[in-house]
C-alpha cells in the first residue's frame, strides 16, 4: 500500500511539476494579447454613428450600383442628395446627415455627420424619422410607411422605384454599430 501512495505521489507530482512547466512556459493572455479592448459603439443617431453608416453604405454593393442611375442623378444641380435621419423618441439629440454623390460610376456617401443642408427640397432630398424601436424592428419600407413605423419627406414615386435599396439601406441603420439608449 505504502509503494502505491508513494508512486501515486511521485506520479502526481511529475504531473504536477510538468503540467506546471507548460504553464510557466505559455505565454499569459496579457502577454500575447496587443489588441486593446473593442472601443464603444458610438450613440445611436451621433455624428461618428452616421459616419459609421457613411462607411457601411460604401461598402453595400446594392446602394452603390443600384443608386447609381437617376436615383443619384436627381440630385437638383447640386451635385449630391441630402439623407436626414433623426430618431423621435431622442429629442435632445439633432438629426444626422448622408451626402450621396455620383463617384466613379457608384453612388457613394460622401459625407455623413451633422446637419450640414439646412434647406433640404423635397423633390430629390430626403428626411426620415422613427422612433428607436421602429429604426431597429423596421422591416419592408414599403409597410413601415404604410403602418407610420417610418416618416419620410422626399420623393416618394422615386422611393418606390428602389424598395430594393431603400430597404438595404434601412438594415443598414440598424446592422451599423450603436450604443442604443434604453426603451
Amino acid at each position: 500500500m505504502f509503494k502505491k501512495m508513494t508512486m501515486a505521489a511521485i506520479l502526481g507530482l511529475a504531473l504536477a511539476g510538468s503540467t506546471m512547466a507548460v504553464a510557466a512556459d505559455a505565454p499569459t493572455a496579457a502577454a500575447t494579447s496587443t489588441a486593446q479592448a473593442p472601443a464603444a459603439a458610438p450613440d445611436f443617431m451621433s455624428s461618428a454613428w452616421a459616419q459609421s453608416l457613411c462607411t457601411a453604405w460604401n461598402n453595400n454593393s446594392t446602394l452603390t450600383q443600384k443608386l447609381a442611375g437617376s436615383w443619384a442623378k436627381n440630385n437638383g444641380g447640386k451635385g449630391y442628395k441630402v439623407m436626414e435621419l433623426s430618431d423621435s423618441d431622442m429629442k435632445t439629440t439633432p438629426p444626422v446627415q448622408l451626402e450621396i454623390a455620383l463617384k466613379g460610376g457608384k453612388a457613394e456617401c460622401v459625407y455623413g455627420g451633422p446637419i450640414k443642408v439646412t434647406k433640404l427640397n423635397y423633390n430629390y432630398d430626403y428626411k426620415m424619422w422613427a422612433t428607436t424601436h421602429n429604426w431597429h424592428h423596421m422591416g419592408s419600407p414599403m409597410m413601415a410607411m404604410m403602418w407610420g413605423d417610418l416618416k419620410f419627406k422626399g420623393p416618394k414615386m422615386e422611393a418606390m422605384e428602389n424598395m430594393g435599396p431603400f430597404a438595404a439601406f434601412l438594415k443598414l441603420i440598424k446592422d451599423v454599430p450603436a450604443t442604443v439608449p434604453a426603451s
